[in-house]
């Protein structure tokens, strides 16, 4: 028979004795551990006689509770001894925010742009990145030999289709594919800007990179002139840099235009005086533009000499840099937080 009394006194004693959890954890388990006093004792039960069953089992029920509950308690004794005040919790501090995540720069621009022409009465469409030849050269007046395609080459996808082996298929090296789609799934009149990215193989420099964004645009209705795409430009660039910009328009040439020219803006910084920024010019390059060449709307199916058109298209990452002083094009996909959280 166990002497329940003489084993309660000796554990609450070496209990009482404890200095740390380590040495209260090592009385745990000397006698309520798998292999504890406790066990040991309802395991004897199997050898007592009926008589002694019950008295045992009571005993060992009162002593596993009894060394429970002092261990729980010279626990906390010793937590409440060993407490440090300066690593206490002030629960009525404010707590600390998570960081939440904006719009990339290139995002806010690209919203900024298509909502100046949304209010001007465009609708904003989107084009495929991966095109035709037709869509991509073709019908913008690109042939196959063209001199111009050497600046819009782009990368070819092989084609998994029996029917159509060879390259047939690329990644838009622009976004004027997306005046072919419009057409061809339109009719006359219509007004749409086309954002997304495009493909080239540059090499990655301050001012290049094999992908980046532009923003279309495309208006075609009966009666279109050239004095309408000045208006229409000349109310964008203001809006986006301000009432004070000078424009002035240069004649260029791009093979789905006719006529074409190139726009330029007053520079924001010296006030067209001359700096590092515009290259001592005085003047800043913003984007292209002309009327829509009428091999455009013979390739979509327009009938010919009914409607005219305009057509201008502009670089994302260059509207950006020109606003913001930005000096290198690669910085706007390198993730780098420093640069990314000023705007």
């Amino acid at each position: 028979m166990w002497n329940f009394d003489d084993i309660q006194q000796k554990a609450l004693q070496e209990i009482d004795a404890c200095r740390d959890l380590d040495e209260a954890e090592a009385l745990r388990v000397k006698y309520l551990g798998r292999k504890g006093l406790l066990p040991e004792i309802f395991a004897s039960l199997s050898q007592a006689s009926p008589e002694e069953k019950p008295l045992i089992g009571k005993g060992a029920n009162q002593l596993r509770a009894r060394i429970t509950e002092a261990l729980e308690g010279i626990k906390k004794r010793v937590q409440e001894e060993t407490f440090d005040p300066t690593q206490r919790i002030d629960v009525t501090l404010p707590g600390v925010a998570p960081v939440l995540g904006h719009k990339h720069i290139l995002t806010q621009i690209i919203d900024d742009i298509c909502q100046i022409f949304v209010g001007l009465g465009f609708v904003v469409q989107e084009g495929p990145e991966m095109e035709t030849e037709f869509h991509n050269f073709s019908a913008l007046n690109i042939p196959v030999d063209h001199p111009s395609r050497d600046a819009f080459d782009t990368f070819y996808l092989e084609s998994k289709d029996p029917g159509n082996p060879g390259r047939h298929l690329l990644l838009r090296s622009h976004t004027s594919p997306g005046q072919i789609c419009i057409m061809e799934k339109y009719a006359p009149p219509l007004a749409v800007v086309i954002p997304g990215k495009v493909y080239r193989p540059d090499a990655v420099d301050a001012s290049h990179s094999f992908m980046f964004y532009q923003i279309e645009g495309l208006l075609v209705d009966e009666h279109v002139k050239f004095s309408d795409l000045k208006g229409l430009l000349t109310v964008f660039c203001k809006r986006f840099f301000g009432e004070e910009i000078i424009m002035r328009f240069r004649p260029h040439f791009f093979p789905f235009t006719e006529p074409s020219a190139e726009v330029d803006i007053s520079c924001y910084i010296c006030k067209g005086k001359g700096c590092s920024v515009c290259g001592r010019k005085g003047w800043l390059e913003i984007l292209g533009c002309g009327m829509v060449n009428p091999k455009v709307f013979s390739a979509v199916n327009y009938p010919k000499g009914k409607y005219t058109g305009l057509a201008f298209g502009l670089g994302v990452e260059r509207m950006a840099m020109l606003k913001y002083g930005i000096h290198d094009i690669r910085i706007f996909f390198e993730n780098d937080n420093r640069f990314l959280n000023q705007f």
